[in-house]
């Protein structure tokens, strides 16, 4: 019999708004500027609190599509987990190190949580070895990270913050690990990118609010030009995304789906920095050289992210050469532009929309040649 498809409940698009609050208040991180820039250790607790938060819901997206059901228990769980995901909002901000505790400990009461719920489901697929096996793998991965972040809090007066992201480096490795492709029980991969998607979605909803910072001076020529061509720098990543989820991506590929949702961790990481970066161009308080240079990083971090997700695109519209060499000739100009005209922040904000627009424009010739080819061959 045929998998029905699964769908996106309501309660979990109102579980993902929850992630939008804790985007904001994780971005109010890169708003301490020191010195002309973040701090090194306040922007390492940034990275590392971005990633804890996208890991989360990346664990309890998995468990969903897997073997979410809509009942009661679901419902609980995510219930549970929004509660204390409130908490780990809280936890972030300037007084990062008196509500460390605070976060800490809900983080590993959700990954317990999600890690129960796998524990509860293994008795549905007694006799299903690739399934039993699958979901033993995550019970180790989310019971080990949970332990992980409790062995953090004892010893972090001593360490400082650079334990916190050894939990999550392991729970990323270790499910990169276990992610066999071929033996695992498969995703509804429909469900799975669906999901991904609205959660990118989410995301640039934020970065719309953030830039909103741009409206707000008296209605100048200058005001008016840096304005539009913030709007368009997330016009254009969002056509991108959009292009290479509607045309490329293959939503009925039979996969486990590990990878596409850790490539995702990544790229809404890399949102996340877009924005913060976009905020700095037009805060005189931070210095050329770093502005800059985490502008075209971010970016940069965005598209490796996006062609990474090809990997799971349609026989036809795999990578290749053809493709990559522009985009690879087009982004070596944008650096080299970048670094030129560090100095003049009206040339420097066309660039990044030149070669945002420019990096679409492939996307789309390559999408439309390759579908063209495919349905000449049909």
């Amino acid at each position: 019999m045929q998998k029905e498809e699964k769908k996106v409940e309501y309660l979990e698009l109102i579980y993902d708004l929850v992630f939008v609050y804790i985007i904001g208040r994780n971005n109010s991180l890169l708003r301490q500027v020191e010195g002309g820039f973040v701090t090194g250790s306040t922007f390492l607790i940034y990275v590392f609190c971005t990633l804890a938060i996208i890991q989360i819901w990346n664990f309890s997206t998995y468990y969903i599509n897997m073997h979410g059901r809509n009942g009661l228990r679901d419902h609980i769980a995510l219930l549970l987990n929004m509660y204390l995901l409130y908490y780990i909002g809280e936890g972030i901000g300037p007084r990062w190190d008196s509500y460390q505790r605070k976060f800490h400990f809900a983080w590993a009461l959700i990954l317990i949580n999600i890690g129960v719920q796998y524990a509860i489901e293994l008795r549905n697929h007694r006799g299903q070895p690739a399934v039993e096996r699958a979901i033993k793998r995550m019970m180790i991965v989310l019971f080990g990270e949970a332990a992980l972040v409790l062995a953090v809090l004892p010893t972090y007066a001593r360490t400082g913050r650079f334990l916190i992201g050894v939990p999550i480096l392991f729970g990323i490795v270790l499910t990169r690990i276990f992610a066999d492709e071929n033996k695992a029980a498969l995703v509804d991969f429909v469900h799975l990118s669906e999901r991904a998607m609205l959660y990118v979605v989410f995301t640039f909803g934020e970065m719309i609010i953030a830039i909103a910072s741009y409206f707000d001076e008296a209605l100048t020529l200058n005001a008016v030009y840096f304005s539009a061509m913030c709007f368009l720098i997330v016009v254009g990543l969002f056509l991108c995304y959009e292009l290479l989820y509607d045309r490329i991506i293959d939503r009925e590929r039979k996969t486990a789906g590990i990878n596409y949702m850790i490539i995702h961790i990544f790229l809404i990481l890399a949102m996340n920095c877009i924005t913060a970066s976009l905020e700095f161009m037009r805060d005189e308080n931070v210095q050329l050289w770093p502005k800059i240079l985490f502008l075209i990083a971010s970016l940069l971090l965005y598209f490796f992210c996006l062609f990474a997700l090809q990997l799971y695109a349609k026989p036809e519209l795999k990578l290749c050469q053809r493709f990559m060499m522009p985009i690879a000739v087009t982004t070596v100009a944008f650096v080299a532009a970048m670094i030129l005209l560090r100095a003049n922040m009206k040339l420097n904000i066309l660039v990044s929309v030149l070669y945002v627009f420019a990096v679409f424009a492939e996307i789309w010739r390559f999408s439309r040649q390759n579908n063209d080819r495919g349905l000449e061959k049909v």
